[in-house]
């Protein structure tokens, strides 16, 4: 593909991502408008992203299965009709149902990426995984933004209206640019569906990197959904707007993870992994004084922030490069097993940091964040540890001595 074309599909990804990300920034404003409290908007975030891990589940593995111009465009358009329920939901239940649809639709970024994947070199591959996420994270980042701006001004609804416009003008740029492409599979529904399931009892790889990533991303949204309590309540006293100027300041991680791909791509993926888990540990440290509150405070909210933006989106280049290579006939359905364990670890880590919060505050929310990566880290030491061993001399010499010796035996 033309790099013009690769950055085209890196914007694709990021406004479609955007859709679940932006309602982190304005749930204060949904809270003040529907008259409930900050913990029950915050139900908005969830609910798009166990919408988002049920939509990876049920139709990325279509990806396989269908030319890809069609089903992307199709789903955009859909996308955008949740967005418009969404802002004339006159109550937070119907507000909740909204997001969960607007989530399972606007699943267009797991669709391209494992795409763009089969249509480049292998030598390219983590480059190209890691521009297309860089594309992916400014629209994270950068949702927040836009909507804490948008909604201060002219309340928590014009941000979904606004996101549906841009992502029916993305559908019509897509219609045109998505290259052409055969399915790699004629399985049934069915079996797609099921192919996940059993890629993750056969594959060791893509089981351990589901578990690294629904674990930091896990801290990744307990940290983003409870940065918006934390600033707008009493500890800072801000607005919606501030928590999308921090966001703005973690989307310097979007320049992270070209270098992060071009690295795996080299030294590869394992090295990123450790670099990525530590990162987070390092970023919850650094986070801790921000309970705090004043301009130490802040500080230490954007500091932290980016490094661990910069270490989770590392990380899932990583987790990509390592799987992508694993079948490339499937690489709809491996991205669809591993993706479907990342959002749905996101998707607790969202509900667990509320809860960490109300009862621990923000230092617990740190600590949750350290203790998730603390896991991811303990499983990759063991990996390394074994693959070291694997390669030892030694063992490989006992190895074919007893493949000889065995060969002996009647």
């Amino acid at each position: 593909m033309p790099r013009w074309v690769i950055l085209v599909l890196s914007l694709a990804c990021g406004v479609a991502v955007s859709t679940i990300y932006f309602p982190q920034a304005i749930s204060s404003l949904v809270a003040a408008d529907l008259g409930v409290s900050t913990g029950s908007a915050a139900l908005v975030v969830t609910a798009a992203q166990f919408g988002y891990a049920a939509g990876i589940f049920l139709l990325v593995p279509l990806g396989d299965r269908l030319p890809h111009r069609p089903l992307i465009v199709t789903l955009l358009v859909l996308t955008a009709a949740g967005l418009l329920a969404a802002s004339a939901a006159p109550s937070l239940p119907l507000l909740v149902a909204a997001s969960a649809v607007t989530g399972v639709t606007t699943v267009v970024p797991q669709i391209i990426i494992p795409m763009a994947a089969g249509l480049v070199p292998a030598e390219r591959r983590g480059a190209v995984t890691g521009t297309l996420l860089s594309g992916l994270i400014g629209g994270i980042l950068l949702a927040r933004t836009f909507s804490g701006t948008l909604g201060e001004r002219l309340g928590w609804r014009a941000p979904y209206v606004v996101a549906a416009v841009i992502v029916l003008a993305l559908a019509a740029i897509l219609s045109r640019v998505v290259p052409d492409t055969e399915p790699s599979t004629q399985l049934s529904y069915p079996s797609l569906i099921a192919a996940p399931l059993r890629l993750l009892r056969s594959e060791p790889d893509l089981r351990r990197s589901c578990l690294y990533q629904a674990a930091v991303f896990a801290g990744f949204s307990a940290a983003w959904t409870t940065l918006t309590l934390l600033v707008t309540g009493p500890t800072y006293a801000m607005g919606a707007q501030a928590v999308g100027v921090l966001g703005l300041v973690g989307a310097a991680s979007m320049f992270s993870t070209p270098l992060a791909g071009r690295l795996a791509d080299r030294r590869g993926p394992d090295t990123v992994s450790l670099l990525a888990m530590l990162g987070t540990i390092a970023s919850a440290a650094v986070l801790v004084p921000a309970y705090g509150g004043g301009t130490g405070g802040l500080l230490a909210l954007a500091a932290g922030m980016l490094l661990l933006d910069v270490a989770v989106q590392s990380g899932q280049v990583a987790n990509q490069a390592r799987i992508f290579a694993l079948r490339p006939e499937a690489r709809a359905r491996i991205n669809t097993a591993y993706m479907t364990c990342a959002f749905l670890g996101g998707s607790a880590g969202s509900w667990l940091g509320v809860r960490t919060y109300d009862r621990f505050g923000w230092r617990g929310v740190t600590g949750l964040v350290a203790a998730l990566a603390v896991v991811a880290l303990a499983r990759h030491l063991r990996h390394l540890r074994r693959a070291r061993r694997d390669r030892s001399p030694g063992l490989a010499d006992r190895s074919g001595f007893e493949k000889r010796e065995s060969t002996r035996r009647p």
